[in-house]
Parts: structure tokens; C-alpha cells; sequence
């Protein structure tokens, strides 16, 4: 069909990238752009309106901010579907106040409460997770890699291997990293088991029981179970699903507390906001944290998870001393079984290295190798934008059931990547009233009270986007939209 936008933008004081995208936007408002049709490229858009490369990148980029168009990885921009009924955004959080004091994190007992509760109640649909399904992942091209090493060196099982991890398996993740930004050796990164431990390594290395560290607010609850078992305090930092955390209020929290040891950020797709910090408020964070001698500790295990057109980069990339400690894992994007996670700690690697000896060991040798051998192939990058595509349609669909299906006053963040949903629930009705009742319908869903230590995420939940839509699937969230009307309007009587 013609995707030209042919009318002529007006006469205003807007830049030009504005105006044409306002023509756009009246074109997919009216049907000439429909759902799924591919926008003109980026040299057609230079061409048609005589305009710079620049303009023509901002164009598509702010229609994207807007949620008319998506990016698809080597394939450009395509109108976006879209939602039967538009929600708009969670609410932003301050950004010019300083946040509560640092406390102790006990977190751990609320936690263990809803996944015993959970227990109690047989789930015949879990989107309480932030990971994709099983069918998502090369389960087959995995086992066969893993049988060919131990076929090819069974003595694999039975001797010790590399204390900080294999040879080959590093090599692959310091030439994946350069996707990132980070230019680091194969001897530079320390393997781990999973993400976690990586994360646990990093604060055992820059802070001590009873230190400070900033967080983001919310946060994934397992950061904060760390902080809790490390007997650190967590300084919680308000966090934008548009932005990332606010670098205004680290500010006033740094001039405000001081002796900040350490800020843990999740800077692409945070969970449970699903927020993809820009690269102008990465290199600003990354500034700010060493002008202040502060450490940071970069978790980052979605970044492969994204649907831009150009990846984002790891904060890692703007860090120029060594006060980055870069941790990631294949947790999410290739095989969660295997626990495979990674890190380079920067100036700390002496020390992590001497901490991951002391606390584990070495890793499994097989998992690397069969590792390895798939990520140095071509099939893992179909992998990766197969289950990004995969994840980016559920997601919407599901974003779209919810804006059908839940009450007036419904939020959410729908983020570019990733494989969850931060849900903002009308009239503040407390999430674990909500919880509690979708378990008695089979159905388990993340209450917001897991990821702060304090109770202002009590009115938020997060569903997990990583099972393919279905049926059962379809009609498990309208029985949430219909639940959430329901105790809704019981709390108003």
C-alpha cells in the first residue's frame, strides 16, 4: 500500500522532525497507515522530505517514544497495533526531594510469605516471573551442544576446572560485550553462578555490614534479599519507567546522607518497570558516581531482551576508571537452567576474584563450553530476535487485554523489551488483597509490595509476559481485570 504522508506540515515554531511526525501521526490516525505496515526507511524519509539524517532518526525515534511506531531489530519501523483502550503511563515519581533515609532491608520475610501463599494454591497460570517460557529457549540445540562436550571430554565431570571460569566462555562474552559498548579482555571477566551471586560478589567488594548503598525504587526483590542477608541498608532511589532512576534525587540523597557506598542500577529494562535509561543520563550517572567515589554496580541481564533498532548500551560503556562493576548473566535470554552469569569488576577484580575463590569456586566447565559453542554461532543472534519478537507480541497483547479489561484508573508502562508489565492498580486497592484472590482463581501474579522495603508500591503489581497468548492465558487476565473491579468496588462501599 502508499505509506507516503503527503500533506505538508504547517508552518511552526516546532522543530521540523515534530512537524513531520505530526503528519504521520495523522496518517495512522486515519488508516492510510494501518497496524503492522512498514514505515518508509530512514534514507526514503531523507529523500521524500529533503530533510538530514538527523531529523530523519528523530522523527522515527519520537514517533516511537509515543507509541506509534515499534522497532524491529535489522527490519526498521512499523506501526505499532494499536490498544483497544489507551492507558496511560504509572505515575512519574518526584524527582526533586530527597529520598527517605537509608534503612535496613527486611524484605526477606514479605517475600518468603507470598511464595509460601503461593505454594499453598495450585497455579494454573504463573505470571508472577520475569522470564520467558521454556518453548522460548533452544532447548534442543542445548543438549545437543552439551552432549558433544561431554562426548568429546567426559573428564569434564570429574576434574576441576578454571577458577574463574572457562577460557573459551570468556572469550565469547568479551566479543558479545562490544555490542554493549564495553571493550574489556577474556580475562577481565569472572564467572559466576548466575547473576545473583555476581551482583552478592560486587557488594561484598565495595561495602560492609551496615554501609549504605543506593537502590532503585522499585527494585527487583532479590537485590534487596542480598542487601538484607549482607546486613547493608538500602537508600531507595525514585525510579521513572520512561527514565531510569532519577539522578536529581541520587543528588540530593548524596548531599543530603553523604556516605553512599555503592548504587546498584538495572540501567536496561529495569524490573520491574521495564525502563531503558538514555545514554545522555548513563554517562551522567556514571560521572556523578565518580566524582562522588562511589561505586557502582551495573546489573544487566535483559539488555538482549530489547526491540530497538540500535541496542542499547551497558552503563559500563561511559565508565573511565574502573568504578563500573558489570554483572550480567544468560539467565534470561538463552538458559535459565544453567545459571551461567558473568562479571568484570573493574577496580575490584583482584578482590572479586579472591571472593568468588573463597564463597564457590569454579563453575561447571561442560555448561561453559556447551555455552560457548552456540553463542559464537549465528544461531544465537535468530535466537535472540526470535524471542525478541516472540516476548514484543505478547507483551502487547497482553497490554492490550489489560487496557480492555481492568477498571478506570488503570496504569501501566509498556516498555521496549523485556517480558513484563509494571501495573499501576486504581483507588490504591492494596496488591496483595489482589494477589491472594487471583491465587484462589489459579491465577499468580507479583504483588508490589516485593520490591520495596518500603509499602509505596503496595497498589502496583507486575505480570510476567513470557508465556505465549492463549486462550487460557486470555482469559486468566480478564478474570484479574474482573476481580480488581470487584474488590475495587467492595473497598468503596
Amino acid at each position: 500500500m502508499d505509506t507516503t504522508a503527503t500533506a505538508a506540515p504547517p508552518a511552526s515554531a516546532q522543530p521540523l522532525y515534530r512537524q513531520l511526525a505530526a503528519a504521520y501521526r495523522d496518517a495512522i490516525e486515519d488508516g492510510t497507515l494501518r497496524p503492522g505496515d512498514r514505515m518508509p526507511s530512514v534514507r526514503m524519509l531523507m529523500q521524500r522530505h529533503t530533510v538530514s539524517l538527523s531529523t530523519a532518526l528523530q522523527l522515527c525515534r519520537h514517533l516511537e517514544d509515543e507509541g506509534w511506531l515499534e522497532a524491529r531489530p535489522r527490519s526498521g519501523y512499523f506501526v505499532r497495533r494499536r490498544l483497544r483502550a489507551r492507558l496511560p503511563g504509572v505515575v512519574e515519581p518526584a524527582q526533586d526531594q530527597a529520598p527517605d533515609p537509608a534503612a535496613f532491608v527486611g524484605i526477606h520475610a514479605t517475600v518468603s510469605a507470598v511464595i509460601a501463599q503461593g505454594q499453598r494454591y495450585p497455579a494454573a497460570l504463573n505470571l508472577g516471573g520475569a522470564t520467558a517460557a521454556p518453548e522460548h529457549y533452544p532447548t534442543e540445540a542445548l543438549k545437543n551442544a552439551v552432549l558433544r562436550c561431554l562426548r568429546q571430554s567426559p573428564t569434564l565431570l570429574t576434574t576441576p576446572g578454571s577458577p574463574n571460569g572457562n577460557p573459551e566462555f570468556r572469550k565469547v562474552i568479551a566479543r558479545r560485550a562490544l555490542d554493549a559498548g564495553i571493550r574489556m579482555t577474556a580475562e577481565e571477566v569472572i564467572v559466576t553462578h548466575g547473576g545473583i551471586e555476581a551482583v552478592n560478589l560486587a557488594l561484598r567488594a565495595v561495602a560492609n555490614p551496615g554501609d549504605t548503598v543506593a537502590v532503585e525504587s522499585p527494585t527487583f526483590f532479590g537485590l534487596l534479599q542480598v542487601l538484607e542477608s549482607l546486613g547493608m541498608r538500602a537508600l531507595e532511589i525514585p525510579t521513572s519507567p520512561s527514565s531510569g532512576i532519577s539522578l536529581e534525587a541520587l543528588e540530593l540523597a548524596i548531599a543530603t546522607y553523604g556516605n553512599i557506598k555503592a548504587v546498584v542500577v538495572v540501567p536496561n529494562l529495569q524490573n520491574p518497570l521495564g525502563a531503558i535509561m538514555p545514554d545522555g543520563r548513563k554517562a551522567a550517572l556514571a560521572a556523578l558516581c565518580e566524582r562522588n567515589g562511589i561505586a557502582v554496580i551495573e546489573d544487566d541481564p535483559y539488555r538482549d531482551m530489547h526491540c530497538r533498532t540500535t541496542p542499547p548500551k551497558a552503563l559500563k560503556a561511559w565508565d573511565r576508571s574502573g568504578n563500573i562493576i558489570y554483572c550480567a548473566s544468560l539467565n534470561k535470554t538463552l538458559a535459565p537452567g544453567m545459571r551461567l552469569g558473568w562479571m568484570a569488576a573493574g577496580r575490584w577484580q583482584a578482590r572479586v576474584a579472591m571472593l568468588k575463590f573463597a564463597q564457590s569456586r569454579h563453575n561447571e566447565e561442560w555448561s561453559q563450553i556447551a555455552a560457548a559453542g552456540f553463542m559464537a554461532t549465528s544461531a544465537y543472534d535468530r535466537h535472540l530476535q526470535r524471542l525478541r519478537e516472540h516476548l514484543r507480541e505478547q507483551r502487547e497483547r497482553i497490554a492490550d487485554t489489560v487496557a480492555a479489561s481492568f477498571p478506570p484508573g488503570t496504569r501501566l508502562s509498556l516498555p521496549d523489551g523485556g517480558a513484563m508489565l509494571w501495573v499501576e492498580l486504581p483507588g490504591g486497592l492494596p496488591s496483595r488483597l489482589l494477589f491472594e484472590h487471583a491465587l484462589q482463581a489459579g491465577i499468580r501474579i507479583a504483588p508490589g509490595s516485593m520490591f520495596s522495603n518500603s509499602q509505596r508500591f503496595d497498589h502496583f503489581i507486575r505480570i510476567g509476559c513470557g508465556h505465549p497468548y492463549s486462550p487460557e492465558l486470555d482469559a486468566a487476565l480478564r478474570r484479574l481485570g474482573a476481580l480488581t473491579a470487584q474488590l475495587l468496588d467492595g473497598a468503596g462501599r
